[in-house]
């Protein structure tokens, strides 16, 4: 027996993987059948349970992360943004009338501001040694698939964070296979998200992009996370969007909270934010 685990650290005990293969190796009887012969952590049945939600959560959190750590990811470049946003001359699928078809093939642009960034953060990894500012994206189509494959325009990696769900969300061929995950829950994916976070963009979209734009904001403001460039690329959309102003004028919000934002409508002039908030 191998007494040493793969990092060299003494390990007298016999390894989990040593014994599941050992546990299905048994004569078939109605005994080695039964549900309860089963190893707890090779059963999913039993950790599916509802009893076992804390487990699960636990799972999904150390899961990527462990994975990240492996791959020495150090610092992300996050991109949110809708996913039915086609890429210039794509089919509006998700239209359900003739304006949706038109304001959704017009906010095409936005797939190529999209691409464009993250070919810059990725260029900047890349000359970094590959481990800062690594493009990760919701890992789904749209401004989700513009995302990773700027990153694939320059030959870098890039991370997908993906979600089940009855439709939308199925990874893009553009994700790295082997940093392109699954979630269960939101919550855990959006810690995923922002863990490892150097500036946040955020394109037109939807419900998600909204989220994901207020629970960054909400972090910031509050002091629960370090400040980085939050970005919303697109001054028209986001102006009829969302209202800062409204809400600073009604005193919801500080005055200075807006601030926490910067309006940029292309990947070059978003870069140069980033480019002067670091110094680089």
């Amino acid at each position: 027996m191998n007494a040493k685990r793969g990092n060299d650290v003494w390990d007298p005990l016999i390894p989990s993987r040593q014994d599941k293969s050992r546990a299905r190796a048994v004569p078939n009887t109605p005994q080695t059948r039964a549900e309860s012969y089963r190893l707890a952590f090779d059963d999913t049945d039993f950790l599916c349970r509802e009893e076992l939600r804390p487990v699960r959560l636990q799972l999904e959190l150390l899961k990527p992360e462990l994975l990240l750590q492996e791959e020495g990811i150090k610092s992300t470049a996050v991109l949110f943004g809708g996913a039915r946003i086609p890429e210039p001359g794509g089919i509006a699928w998700a239209a359900k009338n003739e304006t949706q078809r038109r304001n959704l093939e017009a906010n095409a642009r936005y797939y190529e501001q999209a691409r464009a960034f993250a070919r810059r953060c990725s260029e900047h990894s890349m000359a970094t040694g590959g481990e800062e500012f690594v493009v990760t994206t919701g890992g789904g189509p749209g401004v989700m698939e513009a995302g990773n494959r700027g990153a694939v325009d320059v030959g870098a990696r890039s991370i997908g964070l993906n979600i089940v769900l009855p439709h939308e969300q199925a990874p893009n061929e553009y994700v790295t296979p082997g940093l392109c995950f699954n979630f269960h829950y939101f919550a855990i994916r959006k810690m995923h998200f922002l863990m490892r976070a150097r500036v946040i963009a955020l394109f037109p979209g939807g419900f998600g992009t909204m989220d994901e734009l207020f629970e960054s904001l909400t972090l910031i403001q509050t002091g629960r996370m370090e400040r980085v460039p939050l970005l919303l690329f697109g001054r028209e959309f986001w102006s009829r969007a969302i209202d800062l102003d409204f809400l600073a004028e009604q005193g919801t919000i500080s005055p200075g909270d807006a601030d926490l934002i910067d309006h940029v409508d292309s990947g070059d002039e978003a870069w140069e934010v980033v480019k002067n908030f670091y110094g680089i």
